[in-house]
């Protein structure tokens, strides 16, 4: 079993310097493995990720959220689609498996539904699940602020440090970090990712 997360830009053509976007998103999937076979850009404001292990696949999609959502008036679309791998391609965009069908399909249906992130795997009991959660978790992360953004994708890359910490690296007290976590609602994020995490990781063992 294996993982794709389908995405694009919103609102990326209001974008004058489209490298204000693209190199922290570019830098951000390269630390996930290698281009083309991982990830790749197309379309301009398009992408493809491979997460080979899925139960992490929520949590670099909130990862990539966060940096998006630290350009102010982005946001980005995504689709994480859970299936079977039975051929690598050299370049990620031009496999076909499951994982990959069920990603660019209920990527489509996100466009048409107007809705930023959404959920397919084998399992439609889990996939109706999911997909109420990630809808209400969605409403939070699209209201992020610039700086909610930053401070979220501080928390995600060095998740072990303490808020006093992360307070010093942004030159702010750590009654501020917890104000602005809370506004994020970010123990919300962090408890639905846990639970994703948790019943794929069980599903995948199961089967």
């Amino acid at each position: 079993m294996t993982s794709i997360i389908t995405g694009d830009l919103v609102n990326s053509r209001k974008i004058a310097d489209p490298s204000i976007w693209l190199d922290p998103l570019k830098e951000l999937l390269s630390t996930f493995g290698k281009t083309p076979e991982v990830w790749e850009i197309f379309r301009g404001d398009s992408f493809q990720l491979e997460v080979n292990q899925p139960e992490e696949a929520l949590y670099k999609a909130i990862q990539i959220k966060a940096c998006i959502k630290l350009v102010k008036g982005l946001d980005v679309r995504m689709a994480i689609g859970i299936g079977a791998k039975t051929f690598t391609a050299i370049n990620i965009t031009s496999s076909n498996d499951e994982a990959f069908i069920h990603s660019g399909e209920q990527f489509e249906q996100l466009k048409k539904k107007k809705q930023l992130l959404a959920f397919r795997s084998p399992w439609k009991e889990i996939d109706k699940e999911l997909n109420l959660i990630f809808r209400l978790t969605s409403l939070i992360m699209d209201k992020w602020s610039p700086s909610s953004a930053v401070l979220v994708a501080l928390c995600l890359k060095y998740s072990s440090i303490s808020q006093q910490e992360l307070g010093e690296k942004l030159e702010i007290s750590q009654s501020s970090i917890s104000e602005r976590l809370k506004r994020a609602q970010y123990e919300e994020i962090i408890a639905v990712e846990n639970f994703y995490r948790s019943i794929i990781a069980q599903q995948i063992n199961w089967k």
